[in-house]
């Protein structure tokens, strides 16, 4: 064979193996068939948030052609939902959508991972999550426990709640049975409260009846669905425990690493995008729901100021005393407390002002 038929053969093969090689695209040749089980922490009633695991899901079907799906189970389907969690940490599901501050009575670092009184606020806890390190921090202590952790979600800062009487001082908050959730109720109780664990459904009943004085939910888009309002009119902000709670995908730390490096960016940015979405949604729903709430009755109230400090004070002497004997709450505190330091400064500047500026026109009629 001369040189030049066999070049042109060679060419013409080439040219013929290639287009058979590019009849399915590379990826979709290479990329596993992965079925995971999500267990959320929220029931479907509190769509908003149990959405941010669907959110997730969808984006990790769509980018991967149907190839990796995660299957969302909402709270008490497969394991109570303040378990989650813990279920993903030992592999009874492959992944939980939750709040990682649920397991905060097992070690207070883990409500790091969503948020401690008088905290980080929502945008601030995602400037310090993707650009100061904060996942990679948060995941020394998190693989600890078998878990890879992923934010996904926000409400923003949370509403005080709701009362049955008027707070005018600190003075009032001494013996009232609250219900409220985690750290807050560690720091709340300093001020005299005496803090309630009660489910989201039995937060109604016990208002009604007296068994407590007030309750802690979200905010007005999903307490408006839970009728606090007609029991407890008097609805304080803002929520000083819930600033900026990120949730979260908790994933089996073994389940993790056995995902293709494709499949754990496919993941982490499908998390990303439920983090965001969460917010706009809240966002939209707050506005209609605080208005509705307000026309039928609700009766808005700041904290008394001295309610405020008091519990600021009750915050920052917990955590000194937690840093004092454990390092890694210690250390992911630290670095969230001198970022919020600086990010005060920047934030009191331009967005404040536009902010105010805004509000007073608004006030005026002008907007």
């Amino acid at each position: 064979m001369d040189r030049r038929s066999f070049l042109t053969k060679a060419s013409v093969g080439g040219v013929a193996a290639g287009a058979v090689a590019l009849a399915a695209p590379a990826i979709a040749q290479e990329s596993p068939t992965v079925t995971w089980r999500v267990a959320s922490g929220f029931p479907k009633s509190l769509d908003t948030i149990y959405g941010a695991a669907e959110t997730t899901a969808k984006y990790v079907s769509e980018a991967t052609d149907g190839k990796f799906t995660l299957q969302v189970f909402p709270a008490g389907e497969l394991v109570p939902g303040l378990e989650a969690a813990e279920a993903a940490a030992t592999g009874s599901v492959e992944m939980a959508h939750t709040a990682a501050y649920y397991d905060w009575g097992k070690d207070p670092t883990n409500a790091l991972g969503t948020t401690v009184p008088f905290g980080l606020n929502y945008r601030q806890m995602n400037a310090w999550l993707y650009y100061g390190g904060g996942i990679d921090m948060l995941n020394e202590f998190y693989n600890t426990r078998n878990l890879q952790y992923i934010p996904a979600g926000n409400t923003g800062v949370q509403m005080g709640g709701w009362y049955r009487k008027e707070i005018n001082s600190v003075a009032d908050m001494q013996g009232l049975k609250m219900r409220i959730g985690g750290f807050g109720g560690k720091i709340i109780e300093k001020l005299g409260v005496v803090p309630q664990q009660i489910a989201g459904g039995d937060i109604y009943p016990s208002l009604e009846k007296g068994t407590i004085d007030a309750a802690e939910f979200v905010g007005p888009y999903d307490d408006e669905k839970l009728g606090f309002y007609k029991v407890a009119p008097y609805y304080y902000y803002p929520g000083w425990w819930e600033g900026g709670p990120t949730l979260s995908n908790m994933v089996n730390l073994a389940k993790w690493n056995e995902l293709t490096p494709t499949y754990q960016s496919i993941l982490k940015t499908a998390s990303e995008a439920a983090n965001s979405n969460m917010m706009a949604n809240y966002d939209w729903k707050n506005v209609t729901a605080l208005k509705s709430l307000v026309a039928n009755g609700a009766q808005l109230r700041p904290f008394p100021a001295d309610v405020m400090a008091a519990a600021y004070e009750a915050a920052i002497s917990t955590y000194a005393e937690i840093s004092a004997t454990n390092a890694p709450f210690k250390k992911i505190y630290d670095s969230q407390q001198a970022y919020k330091r600086d990010a005060y400064l920047w934030a009191q500047i331009a967005e404040y002002n536009y902010d105010v500026f805004m509000m007073t026109q608004q006030q005026a009629g002008k907007l």
